[in-house]
């Protein structure tokens, strides 16, 4: 019998708590919820270093930050890991392929796909016409761009909308038919590749999708599914700065402040219908697999490479360590129950982005390299009892919010290296982070203890941010760990 086909579906900042199936009080994702109910929901999934290239270097490799040396956003570093999850799969008999973001460097890079089809959505740093040769110059290491220039006009490009790749305050429809839309664009080339695949190997296919990343621009018929919606105010923690002197509100990709009501509002509207416009497009993919008879051999793992903050606590986009930012949506579906997993269940076990590779080949039968940190979900997922991890270690450089957590899905733990500052949250009682319990003496030992951990943790690490006993404070920031990337910089 030939080994499953392997699905893994990823979105861009797409939040853990954005899924019908748990109870959002205004998002719709029926294919998603659908998807869940023929496999499993894991609840407590985080992204520990949660911006995009970070996290999409811990979901190509199975490492953990330490390992793959990336703690921060850099672009323009090179990606030369040994093993990589399509790497070992085309190694294993797989016909791997990529539709969508990759967001690695040089932008062409295979990193073990047979081939990558590919549109990372508007980076800054290839855009500057000055600073890139030829091959790396958007114009050439993109592959929607031309396609939608085929269709749309020679003189269509991604700054057509007025809304740059980080508002995430500002949204508009998209001006274009559906069809045309980069979300839609992804879809297409995937069925594609269904019809051009080697039929005598399994596939592995990484279909990734740069939204619901901004810019915010949904086409018109989902965000008017949500025009009537009775959106639900951010959460804002009593911990929180309560003004805005400085009016950071006003910038369009702010990462912080008070945005006006309307705009805020509207920003929800279109968010919310870029997820749902997602859905309905898996939805499309899932009755393509149907038709090329393959949906019931395909294991499919959905997931996103972090969240959006998206208002709470007055701040915007990523790279914190807040809910809205480190936790994922992640569900590991088997339509066909080949892996026998307990289906239509939820787990709350801490999992990472970390465990998507080693969970892929454990599906695959493939062996797991000793370079993979993650473990496999399998097991979880069939309901076994598991010496699972205990918590996890999360962090970002993020200049003067620069930050670690650790949580173990019912307390978090957060320490911002540059201030010292600490905070506790109870999530089990307090999802939404509301009020920081760091004061508090009654979790004074609580507290002491994370604290312990998180130094343990960060010991021997390059930046001195530990002795191994203490933490200290001030050290300087780094996006990437010299110790782990070596001849990569």
């Amino acid at each position: 019998m030939m080994k499953p086909n392997l699905l893994l579906i990823s979105v861009d900042q797409m939040r853990g708590d954005c899924l019908s199936i748990l109870n959002h009080p205004v998002v719709d994702t029926p294919n998603l919820d659908q998807l869940a109910r023929v496999g499993v929901l894991f609840r407590s999934a985080y992204s520990a270093t949660p911006s995009c290239i970070p996290a999409r270097a811990a979901m190509l490799t199975g490492m953990s930050q330490r390992s793959h040396g990336r703690i921060g956003y850099q672009d323009q570093v090179p990606w030369d890991y040994e093993h990589t999850l399509p790497s070992v799969l085309a190694a294993s008999g797989y016909h791997t392929q990529c539709v969508g973001k990759m967001h690695v460097y040089p932008a062409r890079s295979l990193c073990g796909f047979h081939n990558v089809v590919m549109h990372d959505g508007y980076l800054h740093h290839n855009r500057i016409r000055t600073a890139n040769t030829a091959a790396e110059f958007y114009d050439s290491c993109d592959d929607y761009l031309p396609w939608l220039r085929e269709r749309a006009g020679a003189d269509c490009d991604l700054l057509d909308l007025g809304l740059d790749c980080n508002a995430s305050t500002v949204a508009r429809p998209w001006h274009l038919p559906e069809a045309l839309h980069p979300t839609n664009w992804v879809v297409t080339q995937s069925i594609d590749f269904l019809r051009r695949r080697d039929p005598r190997k399994p596939f592995f296919l990484s279909m990734s999708f740069v939204r619901p990343h901004p810019p915010f621009d949904p086409p018109q018929a989902f965000l008017d599914m949500y025009a009537d919606a009775d959106f639900p105010s951010p959460a804002v923690g009593t911990w929180a700065q309560a003004d805005d002197p400085d009016r950071c509100g006003l910038n369009p990709i702010t990462n912080k402040g008070i945005v006006p009501r309307h705009r805020l509002k509207r920003a929800q509207a279109a968010y919310y219908a870029l997820i749902t416009h997602i859905d309905h497009q898996i939805g499309r993919f899932l009755q393509a697999m149907l038709e090329h008879d393959v949906l019931r051999n395909t294991v499919i793992l959905f997931t996103s490479d972090h969240g959006e903050m998206l208002g709470d606590h007055h701040f915007f986009r990523k790279a914190l360590p807040y809910e809205g930012s480190a936790k994922v949506p992640f569900i590991l579906a088997d339509p066909g129950g080949s892996l026998k997993l307990n289906r239509n269940t939820t787990n709350d076990q801490v999992v990472e982005i970390r465990d998507i590779m080693p969970t892929l080949l454990d599906a695959a039968g493939a062996a797991i390299p000793e370079t993979v940190d993650g473990q496999s979900l399998l097991p979880l997922a069939r309901g076994e009892r598991v010496d699972w991890r205990n918590a996890i270690h999360g962090e970002h450089e993020c200049k003067d919010m620069s930050n670690h957590y650790m949580t173990d899905g019912v307390l978090k733990y957060i320490w911002f290296s540059q201030s010292g500052r600490e905070q506790l949250f109870d999530l089990s009682q307090d999802p939404q982070e509301l009020i920081n319990l760091a004061d508090d003496e009654r979790y004074r030992t609580s507290l002491e203890n994370w604290r312990e951990r998180l130094a343990a943790q960060l010991a021997d690490r390059e930046e001195g941010y530990s002795d191994g006993k203490r933490l200290n404070v001030g050290r300087p920031a780094q996006t990437l760990l010299k110790q782990a990337l070596g001849a990569s910089l």
